[in-house]
């Protein structure tokens, strides 16, 4: 073979999200668990296109246009249509322009959950991608939407993170409008609420001495330490309710934040959500512009430093912006990618086996091989993952080959058990070994993998 012409095939910055097979299987099986959960509660499968047009993911400033990447031919054509195109940011945008172009056809409150990936031109750094898995379930009222959906999403978050065993969690909840007619009622100018939202939704990230720094900065030196009192207000649920219901009588936003509040923690004890696994924080404010009522913030605890693993929030003009109707919704979000590279990188799971087979069937000899065929088929119609090895080698080499792919059983049989119509099972955990008629392999695997699980 002719030397190889050089190429740099690494990973472009941003974009090395690969799974080994064994991590992608893992991936798999969070997106199993969640696929379940999400139809537990009636939520079904939509896709949408990796592009969108430009003007939809710009739609009145939703999203800076620092983190959307366009697109365009490599060769530039004016006739080609494409200089208006670019990738999809995030899954709530695209829903609405889904809702819109299918409106009619959709029965409201419309539930979907999806699955894909997003494109983001942020800068790259360790734990930030620039195309990610993003798994969302958000559901949209046609003109109003009850708040008992707000309640059903930590319902939902704390079912997914049980089954995934990931460790103890925490979902944060608050709502916009308490923030909104705070800062009123305090001074803050109109103009000035959103900025503040945004430098207080970085309390986790950089802490409170530079919180109050930013406030300061931008003009509201003299509420600074106000509004720091107030997003630190700590005690049970209960507790900070009836704090937040003496303040500020007369700021109806703030006390409409404050009954939705009430409500919603009250639909979420209604649906059993354990008591340590939610809680009210008046510092999670969720910087994106869409957010209206309601907003969430989920954190692995012991592990707050890997930062929310689940978002999200009320919104009340994003849908209505395209269907040109009064469209609340409200949603939540899972970036996978980066969940799973976390809880490697932090040893909280490990990847699967390679392989999903169980079991490997042994060539012992090629001659054989078409009786190695039926036994594998034999196992595959029982419903057991099977492989084959088609290259003859030592039985050693073989064993040793099945362990590295995760296999937990091996069939062996050499001609004279293929004479009497017999094979051996080997479980290699155990290295036990037994002789069974081949009518009975299938029965007696089913058993033997049901003692391993």
């Amino acid at each position: 073979m002719s030397k190889p012409e050089k190429f740099n095939y690494t990973s472009p910055s941003g974009f090395d999200i690969e799974f080994l097979p064994g991590e992608k299987r893992l991936e798999q099986q969070f997106l199993d668990t969640m696929r379940r959960v999400f139809e537990l509660y009636g939520f079904t499968p939509i896709e949408t296109p990796a592009v969108e047009r430009l003007e939809v993911l710009q739609a009145k400033g939703q999203q800076g246009d620092n983190i959307i990447y366009g697109i365009s031919p490599l060769v530039a054509n004016a006739e080609s249509g494409e200089a208006d195109r670019a990738l999809k940011f995030d899954q709530t945008v695209p829903l609405a322009a889904y809702i819109a172009r299918h409106l009619n056809d959709l029965i409201f409150p419309f539930a979907r959950y999806q699955m894909d990936m997003v494109f983001r031109g942020e800068r790259a750094k360790a734990g930030r991608y620039r195309q990610f898995r993003q798994c969302d379930i958000d559901i949209v009222g046609r003109g109003k939407l009850d708040l008992l959906y707000d309640a059903q999403m930590p319902a939902i978050i704390a079912e997914i993170f049980t089954q995934l065993n990931i460790g103890k969690f925490q979902i944060r909840i608050n709502n916009r409008k308490i923030l909104t007619g705070f800062f009123t009622a305090i001074g803050i100018a109109p103009a000035l609420a959103k900025t503040c939202i945004n430098i207080v939704d970085e309390l986790d990230k950089i802490g409170g001495a530079k919180v109050q720094a930013e406030l300061e900065k931008i003009g509201a030196a003299s509420q600074a330490q106000q509004i720091m009192d107030f997003t630190q207000i700590q005690g049970s649920p209960d507790e900070i309710l009836t704090k937040l219901q003496g303040m500020f009588p007369a700021a109806s936003e703030f006390q409409t934040g404050v009954a939705e509040l009430t409500a919603v923690i009250a639909g979420v004890r209604s649906l059993g959500v354990a008591p340590d696994n939610f809680c009210i924080d008046l510092s999670i404010a969720r910087g994106l512009g869409y957010y209206t009522g309601t907003v969430y913030e989920t954190t692995l605890l012991g592990y707050e430093s890997l930062g929310s693993i689940c978002s999200g929030g009320r919104y009340a003009e994003l849908v209505g912006l395209f269907a040109g109707e009064d469209m609340p919704g409200v949603g939540i979000s899972i970036g996978l990618t980066r969940l799973i590279k976390n809880l490697l990188k932090e040893k909280i799971v490990t990847a699967l086996p390679q392989s999903p087979a169980r079991v490997m069937v042994l060539n012992l000899d090629n001659q054989l091989m078409p009786s190695y065929l039926k036994l594998a088929q034999q196992l595959r119609q029982a419903g057991i993952a099977t492989i084959n090895n088609f290259e003859a080698s030592k039985m050693g080499d073989q064993l040793k080959k099945a362990e590295k792919l995760g296999i937990e059983i091996a069939i062996i049989q050499g001609s004279i058990e293929q004479t009497e119509n017999r094979c051996q099972i080997k479980v290699l955990a155990t290295r036990q070994q037994q002789d069974v008629p081949v009518a009975e392999l299938a029965a007696t695997v089913q058993s033997l993998l049901g003692k391993v699980d």
